[in-house]
């Protein structure tokens, strides 16, 4: 398993290093899709076991083809459609449908290489399911996600494991969609069940809109309060103390600038890496939160959209006795503002 995971994470290095390169769906297959079914276990050159542009006549339209169909005991058990890695491939799932009806396989993936949609027949047999019981960005893997994709792996394929825990898994997608939607944008009725709770009278329109914004700065609450317990829990710990911080530190800061022997004359805080965590919370409305980076230095420690210097998103001056919280303008022009705790950020 360890090694499964090492190799994967090289394809994701290997995608934020080459992407810009690749312009063809062509490209997009040979540098990030097929080294991902190698990795699977599945080999790519052997045309009884991986087959490139595999017929799937479906009626009356003849010479239609899926890009890979990956066969198991002489069955084509998955189908693969891909997309340039450039495209959204949220809307592409009619015609993987029709391909996974006339083959009668098990499985189906629609991927661009970046994004990866694994489907199957829950609801109806022969019949792909409109949503996804597993999606992941092979570029933000997740412990759960390891463990997941494992189990397409040739040496562990059985279909009767993977059906029986993706009906949990499509559940457990669509009610975190559901939770994310109603979190960043809440639902009359999603508001009326929290205002039936904590106000006596009558849910009016001006009600429901006042409680709106009372549910969106409780909910950024709840979430800084949750990171800052789990962190707390962290420093209390006796020997695994350093390591879990260690762990929290390495997860969310790009060290690649620091130069060799630099990194010890550096630390960051727990305030730093809370405060960290409070700006995440606040700009996961607006974007993914795996576009916001922390990058510490001697003076202060800094947010960054996609890692990058010229797209600054504050700068957190906690090193001195007064605590400052540096935004940016439109020419990039920094203005510190004195906080005197974490929550005026």
């Amino acid at each position: 398993m360890e090694d499964f995971k090492s190799k994967l994470t090289q394809i994701s290095e290997r995608i934020g290093s080459l992407k810009e390169q690749i312009q063809t769906e062509e490209a997009t297959k040979n540098a990030f899709i097929m080294p991902f079914i190698q990795l699977l276990g599945y080999d790519v050159f052997n045309p009884t076991e991986v087959v490139p542009e595999f017929i799937a006549d479906h009626g009356i339209k003849k010479g239609e083809k899926v890009d890979y169909a990956i066969f198991i005991n002489g069955k084509p058990e998955m189908i693969i459609e891909c997309k340039s890695w450039k495209e959204n491939i949220d809307h592409h799932s009619s015609q993987l449908a029709r391909y996974f009806h006339t083959l009668d396989c098990k499985f189906a993936l629609l991927t661009n290489g970046i994004k990866y949609h694994f489907f199957t027949d829950l609801v109806k047999v022969n019949v792909m399911d409109e949503k996804p019981f597993l999606k992941f960005d092979i570029t933000d893997i997740t412990e759960f996600h390891y463990e997941e994709i494992y189990k397409f792996h040739k040496s562990f394929f059985n279909i009767e494991n993977i059906v029986n825990t993706a009906s949990k898994l499509k559940c457990e997608s669509e009610l975190k969609g559901i939770l994310v939607r109603e979190f960043e944008n809440p639902s009359e009725a999603f508001l009326k069940h929290f205002i039936g709770q904590v106000y006596e009278g009558r849910a009016t329109e001006k009600v429901v809109n006042d409680f709106k914004l009372l549910f969106s700065r409780a909910s950024n609450f709840f979430i800084q309060d949750h990171i800052k317990k789990k962190l707390n829990i962290a420093f209390e710990q006796q020997t695994p103390t350093v390591i879990a911080v260690q762990e929290i530190v390495e997860d969310i800061i790009d060290t690649s600038s620091i130069a060799p022997g630099e990194e010890k004359t550096i630390e960051t805080t727990i305030e730093e890496i809370e405060a960290f965590y409070i700006v995440k919370s606040i700009l996961r409305t607006k974007t993914n939160s795996s576009r916001i980076i922390m990058r510490d230095t001697h003076s202060y420690c800094g947010v960054l959209l996609d890692d990058n210097n010229r797209k600054p998103i504050c700068r957190f001056w906690f090193n001195a006795k007064k605590k400052y919280l540096g935004l940016f303008d439109d020419q990039k022009k920094e203005t510190r503002f004195e906080i005197t705790a974490l929550d005026d950020i």
